[in-house]
């Protein structure tokens, strides 16, 4: 198989892979832009720092090489964050540390969407193995809740004058409404239920990255079903569920068919069948409308 080609069970297309799609900036998706930017050109563009003595990171080893895949390219947010931008409208790096880097993805399939990237040896194994490991599963399940609450401030503030459930909060927060001496700012909706959170049961990238993605599945990017079914059947794999058990159906995705299952709006769950694109324009309405809950 060439670097480049989808394996059959493969949730993103082999433009994807490559970084050769066009991907929008990171705050622009759900809309559409005029101007595109080749990802795998950002990518190429980067040149980690040299460092002394043999690398300590298996998603690093050897650097950015020829030896390396298209389907390596997470490694060098993980090998050098500092080169990537930090700020502005083409941010990339949402923060990192010692273990950890977090970043928006390059082909986000949600309004926001965000990977959570390990940078530890174990990030070169498949996730069903490398959480085998307890110790690295607990800092990964406790990490994810970090980049959790940070999405749900996120959709808080892009959504929240939009949310019933929001109102009393932004009546305070805009000055409408005086709250008593001592008494809290009401916490308003709970955006963090409005959250998908996990891994693909069959990656298509080979440093293990964590999902944290809003619910309402609006993004140009999100052109293919598998782009969709990926992210709403089983084939999403919490890591709160983790460890598996052997005989868990989810360790076998392509025999479970999760990818080819009929397709289903997420919020009122009508059937579109194969009709992707009906389905798309529904989840537009169906946008609007979770704003408003």
């Amino acid at each position: 198989m060439s670097i480049t080609d989808s394996d059959p069970e493969d949730a993103i297309t082999k433009e994807e892979i490559a970084g050769t799609a066009p991907a929008p900036r990171p705050g622009s998706a759900g809309v559409t832009t005029s101007k595109k930017r080749n990802a795998f050109a950002e990518l190429m563009g980067v040149k980690p720092e040299k460092v002394s003595g043999p690398p300590t990171l298996a998603s690093t080893r050897g650097g950015p090489s020829i030896h390396r895949t298209f389907r390596d390219n997470l490694g060098f947010y993980t090998a050098a964050p500092e080169n990537f931008p930090q700020s502005g409208e083409d941010r990339r790096i949402i923060y990192y540390n010692d273990d950890f880097v977090a970043i928006y993805d390059l082909y986000p399939k949600s309004t926001v969407h965000t990977l959570l990237l390990p940078r530890s040896p174990r990030s070169r194994l498949h996730p069903f193995d490398a959480f085998e490991d307890p110790e690295f599963l607990a800092s990964v399940q406790a990490e994810t809740g970090k980049l959790k609450r940070l999405v749900a401030k996120e959709l808080q503030r892009r959504y929240g004058r939009f949310s019933a459930q929001e109102k009393q909060r932004e009546a305070v927060l805009d000055g409408d409404v005086e709250l008593e001496d001592g008494a809290p700012l009401p916490e308003g909706r709970d955006w963090e239920k409005e959250l998908l959170v996990g891994i693909h049961a069959h990656p298509s990238m080979n440093d293990l990255h964590v999902h944290v993605l809003s619910r309402d599945m609006v993004s140009e990017c999100m052109k293919h079903r598998r782009h969709y079914e990926s992210f709403n059947t089983p084939f999403l794999v919490d890591v709160a569920d983790f460890p598996l058990a052997a005989d868990d159906p989810r360790r076998h995705p392509g025999r479970a068919g999760y990818l080819n299952k009929d397709l289903r709006c997420w919020r009122c769950g009508k059937n579109f069948g194969n009709q992707f694109k009906k389905l798309k324009d529904h989840l537009s309405t169906e946008f609007e409308m979770w704003k408003k809950e």
